[in-house]
């Protein structure tokens, strides 16, 4: 089984990032500072890096982008959660005083 170390350390420095990410979401409970976009340009990749390994290099390393694209699809998930909430944050009235 031949596979490339340089692809398996990017895709360890991608995705020790991934769990600040999630983290960061967790603690600050909004999705300020946040893209959409972004999210999803990052799980597309995975997919397409998916399925190159799937159709033309399948070996273990394929691991690794899935653990990365279920950070992302994880970290897109508290993005959606914490958007709707700080939509129904900001649409309440102030708090009288």
């Amino acid at each position: 089984m031949k596979f490339s170390i340089f692809e398996i350390g990017m895709l360890v420095c991608f995705g020790f990032a991934w769990p600040v990410n999630i983290y960061n979401s967790l603690k600050n409970k909004t999705a300020q500072g946040k893209s959409l976009f972004f999210l999803g340009i990052i799980f597309l990749g995975y997919v397409c890096g998916i399925t190159h390994k799937l159709l033309y290099s399948r070996d273990i390393v394929m691991v690794l982008y899935m653990l990365n694209m279920v950070m992302v699809g994880t970290d897109i998930g508290l993005f959606l959660h914490y958007r709707k909430k700080d939509r129904l944050r900001a649409a309440a009235p102030p708090p009288a005083p």
